[in-house]
């Protein structure tokens, strides 16, 4: 289990499948608030407390759960000033709640908000993973020359929050280049993402965590000259990178 302090109010949690196979968690425990879910997220704030001073007294806290391929989880947990204002993706928990949340009608744990969509994307990428490896028998006759080809993604977010939040996400995984500008007439903010030096494999899955925050549309080249040139430009190069450190 890796925690990372991102900044006074929010930490990031990396969870193998080794983590929660020593706590004997199953994913459906983790999304539907287990018992042993529950001690595992107190357990989490109380060493960020430790190595970070990150203190939530009866702060509310919001838990982004985000599955990555090879079967981990990615918490993002943040204190929570305004409560009434949590996106429907995050749940609540507070600390001086020793269960973190009150149990339902007939002791049943209550669903976590996006739990449903939690499970599903972690069938779906057990399913793209078993696909994967049965394909992967297949991939001698891939040439040396398409592996390392680029490939070019463009991405529209609605908020440059969320833009910041990914960014925090894949800090230490994606270091392929990108560039951040902003469409002032739709107020959308377009990131264009290069596979640059990664595998196929592994911007495969960059794109399909930054997709979890926004919706891609078709690339051409002229989209970044076009950007360049009407549109605002908030970070020309390394934009995701340079957002991490912020």
């Amino acid at each position: 289990m890796k925690i990372e302090k991102v900044n006074d109010n929010q930490i990031r949690c990396t969870l193998t499948r080794e983590d929660l196979e020593d706590r004997h968690i199953k994913i459906s425990e983790l999304a539907y608030g287990s018992a042993k879910a529950k001690s595992l997220f107190k357990d989490m704030v109380e060493q960020a407390n430790y190595e970070f001073g990150f203190e939530t007294n009866d702060i509310p806290l919001m838990v982004e759960a985000i599955p990555l391929p090879s079967e981990s989880i990615v918490l993002i947990i943040t204190k929570v000033e305004y409560p009434d204002e949590l996106d429907t993706r995050f749940s609540k928990f507070s600390e001086a709640d020793d269960d973190f949340t009150d149990l339902g009608n007939a002791g049943q744990p209550p669903v976590i908000k996006g739990a449903a969509d939690i499970l599903e994307l972690f069938e779906r990428i057990k399913k793209e993973n078993e696909k994967t490896a049965d394909s992967e028998q297949g991939t001698d006759d891939i040439t040396e020359e398409q592996a390392e080809a680029d490939v070019v993604k463009l991405f529209v977010f609605d908020k440059f929050d969320d833009v910041r939040r990914i960014s925090h996400v894949l800090d230490g995984f994606y270091s392929g280049r990108n560039g951040l500008y902003r469409d002032a007439s739709s107020n959308k903010y377009y990131l264009v993402a290069h596979k640059s030096e990664h595998t196929p494999k592994e911007f495969n899955k960059v794109c399909n965590i930054i997709s979890e925050y926004a919706y891609q549309k078709n690339y051409v080249p002229a989209n970044e000259a076009f950007f360049k040139e009407h549109g605002n430009v908030i970070i020309e190069e390394a934009a995701i990178q340079t957002l991490a450190v912020l």
